[in-house]
């Protein structure tokens, strides 16, 4: 089930709309992930060429979170949903790819490495737009993840490796980057970009 939920100043009922609307799109199937989000964030966001965008870009946080199935289906709609989201906060078009590339990462790794493609679990993103910056955070259930115990992808022997350059592509795309270990299971990778 994805759920969505987005609350930049929202009224109450305007929040409860949009959960209800959010449980009758989580009705249709996982390849109409990509439509699910982007109905739900158009639906949700405000418009990036409105008057008072222009007038004030940095008036209100906003915030919004996605959950998502253990799906590798997810990554592609979820990484671009946070792109789109760091755009209407103001970034540029060169920092809001390099978001798009680092959730994408940061997002597969939790579904691959961290949740093991278990049907059962899910992966929580959480966006959250302040004055100046836009701060990522994937949550995955699986049972921990020490970064340091990820090879270094640009030394010799590890330079043909198919794998292992998401942690260093997320930490070459944010300014900053830390994995969190959490109590009840799982880890969390927190992401900050400034602009």
């Amino acid at each position: 089930m994805i759920t969505h939920e987005s609350y930049p100043d929202e009224s109450h009922e305007s929040q409860q709309d949009a959960r209800c609307q959010a449980d009758i799109l989580d009705t249709r199937p996982a390849p109409m992930l990509h439509v699910r989000l982007r109905l739900l964030l158009d639906r949700q966001q405000p418009d990036r060429n409105s008057p008072a965008k222009e007038a004030a870009p940095f008036v209100t946080e906003q915030a919004t979170r996605l959950v998502l199935p253990s799906h590798i289906e997810a990554v592609a709609d979820a990484a671009a949903a946070a792109a789109d989201f760091s755009r209407t906060c103001g970034l540029a078009e060169d920092a809001a790819f390099g978001i798009d590339m680092a959730v994408r990462e940061a997002i597969t790794n939790a579904i691959v490495h961290g949740n093991k493609e278990d049907d059962t679990k899910q992966v929580e993103v959480n966006l959250n737009c302040s004055q100046r910056a836009v701060e990522i955070e994937v949550t995955d259930q699986g049972e921990g993840f020490d970064p340091t115990s990820v090879p270094d992808p640009t030394t010799d022997e590890n330079l043909l490796k198919t794998s292992g350059r998401g942690n260093f592509l997320i930490r070459n795309f944010m300014d900053e980057v830390e994995w969190l270990k959490r109590s009840e299971g799982g880890t969390t990778v927190r992401m900050i970009k400034r602009f």
